[in-house]
């Protein structure tokens, strides 16, 4: 499911959808964490995991400043999110890592998104521009990941 997050009017919106994309993604590493069988896939997605809490505080600091209140969990799109990665454990770690793939690219979109806006408020912008890198280097990786388990 391609997301639509990034084209939001308001800068509080846009930071919000951000915050609930990453709880949706700290769901989805979870369930990918619980459900892999290779000890240094789960350590990998765990610090990426680490990285999504972080995300989701630094744009909690981003909506309060303001004078908006930060989202404090995912939203529906969670259930799509988990869900593809519960599936995908059915067969195995290459498919867990494929669904995680899909996860990563919607936040890659709506990173970029966010990025390319001119009408971000001030310090904005490096805050949106470290969440990217981290995104694409989860990407990355991941698909780095499924080529080595051949596919």
């Amino acid at each position: 499911m391609a997301t639509t997050i990034g084209n939001e009017t308001d800068p509080v919106d846009l930071f919000n959808n951000l915050i609930q994309l990453d709880y949706d993604a700290i769901s989805a590493y979870q369930a990918a964490i619980d459900r892999l069988d290779d000890a240094g896939d789960k350590a990998k997605l765990t610090e990426f995991m680490a990285d999504h809490q972080r995300h989701t505080q630094d744009l909690a600091g981003l909506v309060s400043s303001l004078g908006g209140t930060p989202a404090t969990e995912g939203d529906i799109k969670a259930m799509l999110t988990k869900g593809k990665v519960v599936l995908a454990d059915l067969m195995g770690d290459k498919a867990i890592l494929k669904a995680m793939k899909t996860n990563e690219d919607d936040t890659n979109t709506a990173y970029e998104r966010a990025a390319g806006r001119t009408d971000l408020p001030a310090g904005a912008l490096p805050v949106v521009e470290r969440n990217l890198e981290d995104e694409r280097r989860h990407r990355a990786w991941i698909e780095q990941r499924i080529a080595a388990l051949g596919g």
